[in-house]
């Protein structure tokens, strides 16, 4: 096989498979991937949960809802609680503030 012959193969190999990957890559979506969105088998169960599957679902507008912030609130309160095991003993005091004897 004569080498100008197979120079020019390889010419129109590559230049094939460079026209294909443009093709693959112009037919992907375009923009930003959507992030799946997980719902909860049984939101029902507890009133704290659904409050904040309906504010996550909210997206950006949950900032401004008062439920949401509340919400939120109480769900770091309850995540951010020490247990009660954890917590060191207080020293015991009285009505003015002196401890007991």
């Amino acid at each position: 096989m004569d080498l100008k012959i197979a120079a020019r193969m390889i010419a129109v190999l590559v230049i094939g498979a460079g026209l294909t990957a443009t093709a693959v890559a112009l037919r992907q979506k375009q923009g930003p991937e959507e992030t799946p969105v997980f719902r909860s088998l049984d939101p029902g169960g507890d009133p704290a949960r659904t409050e904040l599957l309906r504010c996550r679902d909210l997206g950006a507008e949950a900032l401004k809802d008062k439920a949401c912030m509340k919400a939120w609130m109480e769900s770091r309160h309850r995540f951010l609680k020490r247990p009660e095991s954890d917590r060191p003993d207080a020293p015991a005091s009285g009505a003015g503030g002196t401890p007991k004897p």
